[in-house]
Order: C-alpha cells, then sequence, then structure tokens
C-alpha cells in the first residue's frame, strides 16, 4: 500500500500530533507498506530525507506553516499520483490533501485532534481578529467532504458531530503511547533535583508549549497560592520557545515578573525527547492545566513515570487518565492550588491503568484505509 501523509509540521518538529504520525508512519514502513510525508520546512532541514523508511518531503513557506496550506498544493499533486490514499490532519494540511484527493480521484482521511469552533474566543490571549479569523479558517475545513475522519478520543468524536460532521463516517482511534520509552526503571530525577536544588523541595512539573489552549497562565498564577499551602515548593516549568508561541511566551514571562515568583520555579527550555522522562522522573507530581485537549499524552507521559497528575476537568482528559490524579476546574488558579495540595497531601483519586498501544492504533488504521480503498 502507499500511503501519503501531508502535515503542516513533522520532525524534527516535535509534538503530539508529530508524535501520532511519526509512529504511525514508521510502523507502515515496519509493515511493508511505503509512506510519503509532505510537510512544511523548517529552518535547518533537508527538503528531501529519508526518517526510518519514511520519505519526508519539506515545502518551503518562508517560515510560516499557513502558507503550507497554497506553497505545498504542486508538491502534494505530484506525489499523491502515485499514492493508493492520502491522509491528513488538521489544520493547515487539509486543503491541499483534499484538494489533490479530489483532482485524483483518491480516497483522503483526516485524523481530527481538537475541533475548536465557538471556543476560540475562550482560548489565550490572541486577539480578537486573530480569533475570528482562525474560526473561519476552521470552518472552511469543515466545509470539504472528507472521505473518513477519525478522532483520537470520544470527547474529539462528539464534538465533531456537533458541528455535523463525521456522524456516519467517523471511528475513534486512540493515540499509540511509546512505553518502552516510559519506563521509569530507566530514569534517575536524582541528578536533575540535585544539578537544581531541589532535593529538599516539593516539585510540581508542567512541559510542553504555551499554545492558547495549554492553560499555562493560570497554572503560573497559581505559584503563589501553592507556596502558601507548601512553603518549600518550587514549579520546573519546561516550556516551548518555538517562533509559533513567541508571543505567549514573552506574556508568560511578563506574569512571572509582575507575580514577583522568578525564585519559585525552575524554568528550562525544552528538552529532547529522550531526556524528557528523566525530568519528570525528578518530579514530586506534574500540571496538566489545559483548557482542551484532544487526548493528553503529557497526562499519560506522567502516570507511565509513576508520577501523580493534577489536570484540568475537560474534554479528553478525563476520559483518558487513571492512576493517581486530581481534576480540577479549568481556568482556576485556587482549583490548580487545591490539586497539588491535595496530592501533597496524599489525597489523590485512583483509576486502573489503561493502555494506548502504537500496533493497536496502527491496526485500526491499517482497517480503515482498506475499507477506504475497497469502498
Amino acid at each position: 500500500m502507499n500511503v501519503l501523509f501531508v502535515l503542516e509540521n513533522y520532525l524534527p518538529h516535535i509534538g503530539g500530533v508529530e508524535t501520532v504520525f511519526k509512529n504511525l508512519a514508521e510502523g507502515l514502513v515496519r509493515k511493508g507498506h511505503n509512506v510519503d510525508l509532505v510537510t512544511h520546512r523548517i529552518k535547518g532541514t533537508k527538503k528531501f530525507e529519508v526518517i526510518n523508511g519514511a520519505r519526508v518531503h519539506r515545502v518551503s513557506c518562508f517560515g510560516s506553516r499557513y502558507l503550507f496550506t497554497f506553497l505545498s498544493i504542486p508538491k502534494v499533486i505530484s506525489i499523491a499520483r502515485k499514492a493508493d490514499l492520502i491522509h491528513t490532519t488538521t489544520f493547515n494540511g487539509a486543503p491541499p490533501a483534499w484538494l489533490a484527493s479530489r483532482l485524483l480521484r483518491k480516497k483522503c482521511l483526516i485524523t481530527v485532534h481538537e475541533v475548536w469552533i465557538s471556543m476560540w474566543k475562550e482560548l489565550g490571549d490572541m486577539s480578537a481578529f486573530g480569533k475570528i479569523m482562525h474560526e473561519f479558517s476552521e470552518k472552511l475545513i469543515y466545509l470539504l467532504p472528507f472521505d473518513f475522519y477519525v478522532c483520537v478520543s470520544h470527547s474529539t468524536q462528539m464534538q465533531l458531530q456537533r458541528i455535523g460532521k463525521g456522524r456516519n463516517n467517523s471511528a475513534v482511534i486512540y493515540n499509540g503511547v511509546d512505553y518502552a520509552h516510559l519506563d521509569p526503571k530507566k530514569y534517575d530525577g536524582g541528578k536533575i533535583r540535585k544539578k537544581f536544588k531541589l532535593h529538599k523541595k516539593f516539585v510540581y512539573m508542567f512541559f510542553g508549549r504555551p499554545g492558547m489552549s495549554k492553560g499555562v497562565e493560570y497554572l503560573i498564577k497559581a505559584v503563589p497560592l501553592i507556596k502558601k499551602k507548601i512553603p518549600e515548593s518550587k514549579l520546573l516549568i519546561i516550556l516551548s520557545r518555538d517562533r509559533a508561541y513567541r508571543k505567549q511566551f514573552h506574556n508568560l514571562m511578563k506574569l512571572i515578573r509582575r507575580l514577583g515568583i522568578t525564585q519559585d520555579l525552575v524554568l528550562l527550555e525544552p528538552r529532547p525527547y529522550r531526556e524528557l522522562p528523566n525530568f519528570i522522573k525528578a518530579a514530586d507530581c506534574v500540571v496538566v492545566p489545559s483548557l482542551a485537549e484532544g487526548f493528553g499524552y503529557s497526562v499519560i507521559e506522567a502516570l507511565e513515570m509513576k508520577k501523580p497528575v493534577v489536570a484540568s476537568n475537560t474534554t479528553s482528559i478525563p476520559e483518558v487518565i487513571y492512576g493517581d490524579y486530581v481534576l480540577v476546574k479549568p481556568k482556576s488558579p485556587e482549583g490548580i492550588a487545591e490539586g497539588v495540595g491535595m496530592v501533597y497531601m496524599k489525597k489523590t483519586m485512583h483509576a486502573k491503568r489503561k493502555v494506548f498501544t502504537i500496533e493497536k492504533n496502527i491496526r485500526k488504521y491499517l482497517r480503515i484505509y482498506t475499507y477506504l480503498m475497497h469502498k
């Protein structure tokens, strides 16, 4: 089978979506399928390379992933001619993938991580005009009739069906998790605690990007409240400084200075994928203050490292969470502080472990590919 992925971001850019498609693409190659990916070219990357068997074609977009929607069209159409089907995801890769599928009469499916229609006004510090334009662009994507919709959680599927899409042609496929990478026995958090003078502290942690839906500002506002509850506490925060999140990052730095909490946190730049578990191991708990999550990789990563999680009671998080956890009200610094205090007092909830394997993820996608090719 020849599969073409059209994705606005791919390796070496790392995030939840990139991880999903890395696992899927490389898994398909291992099973003997041919995989091409068209993605937007970020600084320092090659126009073409083969990564673990997957052929990666990068399109120069003048540093803007938004321009990928338009500038990728010739490359997508060219490679799609040899593809059996096309697979894309929201947002900027969807229009060129759909257009190529219609011009060449190929089946096209889309993986939906979150549906933000009617939610943009509640997300982050984007300007009012920016929110209107993003909501308008998202609505345009869902006007395109894809052959099949894959949702990464039942929460996302309900969001999709609420806007009238995927009622008869959608399925839930949970993202796959690299459990071998998340074995707590393989990592040592002691060196991290020693290096950053955390050995006598209660350490609560956040890692990820300061995206509009991640709610990092509410965690920052919770720091003084947590300090009152747990004087010997410190926030360990690993925060992306990617160009796409420059404004959000600077706003968070202003907030930290305004609250006078510089000494109450350790702010680090993103760590390589293979090193991150050492930092999770060093923490006493992980905080996921998201306003919305399609799946919630950081929740699973923390729980697999045997760390309690304080997370927002929103969208997919209650669906995937397990282990020791506390669910709190979204957008609530007081709720976050209360949740961290409950972890400190060992008063968490507990649920049986849930498993989301990469192999099951690949197997389910292959069933849908086969169904579409014979439809």
